[in-house]
């Protein structure tokens, strides 16, 4: 399904406007029927009940887009599976993390349904051969990918602490892999990372600081599971295997360091990993004294460093991108490391 960068562009900006109008429809209807996200746990930062309901307008904006898009330009049974094998586990964990949002489901159930989602996605990527098999064993290249489907999840369920902060980081991350998945002619990674980046940029403008709408678990879970499945999908240009590895890793570098961080520090706590607690890279920016949005900004930079790393590493020769993937996992580590040593509360 080749289609022409302006018409990624056209995907993008029709995502961005959808979204961007229906989050204030979301936000006026989780209003009048009282669905708030209220700070009545130690671990909220917020002052205020904040509305939910953010995240069924990333759903609606992005699951709309896409088909149409489809329908438009190339229907065929073949694109019609393919398109729903991404769509398909995403929307089941939008409707269960949006009955959490209404609900307040326990960790246990949401774990549990996160972790049936990431076999399904994997067992699809698998069996339609969308994925690599970088091990050549069908048994383990499953449990990565499951372990991946389900860690990015919660990654990025946990990233969304801080106003803007899952939004704009999946923006930034879905800008960088629509880049690489056209360079590398990956036209279906591509269209949907370009849907992705506009719905998030959309909703983006009413939740920055300071959020009028929060997008709750069902957007988190719907965004944290798509941009797993894409960034899988990607088959990386890179000269050797471990460069190759490392494309998804950077392109989700920061929320992966947020959660190692956060869980590390309760784990010494002897505190449940799937308890919140303000100890998560952007508690720890403020803690600092960084003003709440700057730390979000900050964030968003560091993504953005990452996201070039890997954009550049299929446009160099061996020894550079080397030395660029070395240097991204260097500077990883001693910011980790940093973080890891600022007090967890």
């Amino acid at each position: 399904m080749q289609i022409f960068i302006w018409q990624y562009f056209a995907l993008a900006s029709a995502a961005f406007g959808m979204v961007g109008l229906l989050t204030p429809l979301m936000r006026r209807y989780a209003i009048s029927h009282q669905i708030y996200d209220s700070p009545d746990a130690a671990h909220k930062s917020h002052v205020a009940p904040i509305p939910y309901l953010g995240g069924l307008a990333i759903i609606i904006g992005t699951v709309f887009v896409s088909y149409a898009a489809l329908f438009v330009k190339e229907f065929t049974a073949k694109n019609f599976w393919l398109e729903t094998s991404a769509m398909g586990p995403a929307l089941i964990l939008g409707v269960i993390g949006l009955w959490d949002d209404m609900k307040n489901l326990r960790p246990g159930p949401r774990f549990a349904a996160q972790t049936i989602a990431g076999v399904f996605t994997a067992d699809i990527l698998i069996s339609s051969h969308t994925v690599g098999t970088p091990t050549q064993y069908k048994w383990l290249d499953s449990a990565i990918t499951v372990l991946w489907v389900v860690g990015i999840c919660n990654s990025i369920n946990f990233f969304d602490n801080v106003d803007g902060g899952s939004a704009g980081t999946i923006a930034v991350s879905a800008i960088a892999l629509a880049v690489l998945g056209f360079n590398g002619h990956q036209y279906f990674i591509t269209a949907l990372a370009a849907v992705l980046a506009g719905s998030a940029s959309g909703f983006l403008l009413w939740n920055k600081s300071p959020a009028r709408i929060y997008m709750g678990d069902a957007g988190a879970l719907f965004l944290g599971i798509l941009i797993a499945t894409l960034t899988i999908r990607l088959k990386p240009h890179a000269e050797t295997q471990w460069t190759s590895f490392s494309t998804p890793l950077l392109l989700l570098a920061v929320p992966i360091m947020d959660t190692s961080v956060a869980v590390i520090s309760r784990l010494r706590r002897k505190i449940s990993p799937f308890q919140g607690g303000k100890d998560h890279l952007s508690h720890r920016l403020i803690r600092a004294g960084i003003d709440r949005p700057i730390a979000v900004i900050l964030l968003w930079a560091l993504t953005s460093f990452y996201a070039v790393c890997a954009v550049l590493i299929p446009w160099v020769s061996l020894k550079p991108e080397e030395y660029i993937v070395i240097f991204a996992w260097a500077s990883w580590l001693i910011i980790f490391g940093l973080f890891l040593k600022t007090p967890a509360a």
